[in-house]
């Protein structure tokens, strides 16, 4: 199911089809100026010469045209490798070096989910990414399995970024809403998606418009209805990162919201950390996020958010754990010059330290935007962040991990398991028995002093 990335971007006649289609599905929110704004009444054949006369002048007055966007997309993703399991599967002996190789990188060779050969199949003429894999626990005499089918979502945008903003999200609404399908079909029960996944990540370029205008409510917002429709029709609890616009503060957010089994608002979480390195030039829209650690007690489990650069924070993973997370969510945004080493290190880690499954979502892809912006490192201006390497992945409390997804095509991860782990591993490692949280409280308390002298010894 892995393809090149040339489907990365659209071609003319994809967007020719985007454009009507934004206009003709009056009937499901596509026609909304602002988030739960009715759109002006209209014949569909006015509201679709008025969406394509949209495109036409908005894509005109920028300076980077579809062509050039694309051949420059498409240009760095396909000089990407595919995944760091496709260069093992390439060039490692099979046999018992390889159950070895796995056991030692991996915690041992996954273990593949048996019937869901359809949405392996619908995922594959979709041209994206699809693996499935389940994670048992042990046998337990007094408690039943806690079976639970995890889906990580990574995805490409799906329009120009020089498109207007209504064009770019209504064609990632089409994307995500076939993705969310085909993981309902393997029989998804909790999904993520990506960070501030209803656009693209524009924050390296540090301008306000048109890109502010993604912005919206956490529990009124059209995203918020979108995936609302999508976890009741489902029975699924979806997890939807987004950029929150707070009405009431009027302030903005990097927010992940979580939409229960039955279509119902359960509630928010902002981002705790936020990344002042390389492109990452996020706080010139958000700051630090003020909902501390929530985690959300669902049908299928009880259940945390730790978004993107909050990974490189120890602490945060901890408290989500102290807090009774059985399944912490990373949705993150992060290109491979920057991170890739660190990316399949942490989240595992996190697992095992915390015992809990930790699920690490990136999305994936070189997103190219109208106008240069600079870094801060000194170098020549730029209309592309970087390849972003998806390669997502569920690890649990023992230390094993699934494989990573691809990292350059869209792609869907599916992983059942069975979250009596948590308390079986906590229960053979004693990590918190053995933890010194009342030690570390007050070393923090004192470390938190202005007159704070180390405990260092001459």
């Amino acid at each position: 199911a892995k393809t090149e990335i040339a489907r990365s971007r659209p071609t003319r006649a994809m967007l020719a089809r985007q454009v009507l289609t934004s206009a003709l599905r009056s009937s499901r929110r596509r026609l909304r100026g602002t988030s739960g704004a009715k759109a002006s009444l209209c014949t569909i054949p006015e509201a679709a010469k008025k969406a394509a006369e949209q495109a036409k002048d908005y894509r005109d007055a920028h300076s980077v045209q579809p062509e050039e966007a694309k051949a420059e997309a498409a240009s760095a993703s396909t000089s990407e490798v595919d995944s760091l399991e496709g260069i093992i599967g390439r060039n490692v002996v099979q046999g018992q070096d390889k159950e070895e190789m796995m056991r030692i990188l991996y915690g041992g060779s996954p273990t593949p989910l048996p019937g869901v050969d359809k949405a392996a199949e619908k995922a594959k003429s979709m041209g994206m990414d699809f693996a499935a894999y389940k994670v048992p626990a042990l046998e337990e005499q007094s408690r039943a399995p806690r079976l639970v089918r995890i889906a990580a979502i990574q995805n490409t945008i799906a329009a120009e970024t020089s498109l207007p903003v209504l064009e770019q999200r209504n064609a990632l609404y089409d994307k995500i809403e076939q993705m969310v399908n085909v993981a309902a079909m393997a029989g998804a029960n909790v999904l993520c998606l990506q960070e501030c996944w209803t656009g693209p990540f524009f924050f390296c370029t540090r301008e306000k418009q048109p890109w502010m205008e993604f912005a919206e409510s956490a529990s009124k917002g059209d995203s918020f209805h979108f995936i609302s429709e999508l976890a009741r029709k489902h029975r699924m609890v979806i997890v939807s990162p987004i950029l929150e616009r707070d009405d009431h503060k009027k302030t903005i957010w990097n927010t992940a919201v979580v939409v229960d089994q039955n279509g119902r608002y359960m509630g928010k979480h902002r981002k705790n950390h936020i990344p002042r390195v390389g492109d990452f030039n996020e706080s010139t829209y958000y700051m630090e996020g003020d909902t501390g650690h929530p985690v959300f007690d669902t049908i299928y489990g009880k259940i945390g958010i730790n978004i993107c650069y909050g990974r490189h924070h120890p602490l945060n993973w901890m408290m989500f754990g102290l807090n009774g997370a059985e399944i912490v969510f990373n949705p993150s945004a992060t290109v491979g010059k920057l991170s890739e080493p660190l990316w399949p290190i942490e989240a595992r880690n996190a697992a095992i330290a915390n015992h809990y499954f930790a699920v690490a979502i990136n999305r994936v892809g070189t997103e190219v935007f109208p106008n240069e912006f600079t870094s801060g490192d000194g170098g020549p201006a730029k209309k592309a962040f970087g390849h972003f390497y998806g390669s997502s992945y569920v690890a649990a409390p023992d230390g094993s991990r699934t494989p990573g997804l691809s990292r350059v095509d869209d792609g869907v991860l599916i992983t059942e398991v069975d979250l009596n782990m948590c308390q079986q591993v906590r229960d053979k490692w004693l990590f918190n028995q053995t933890a010194r949280f009342d030690m570390y409280a007050e070393a923090l308390e004192d470390y938190m002093d202005p007159d704070f002298e180390p405990q260092t010894i001459r």
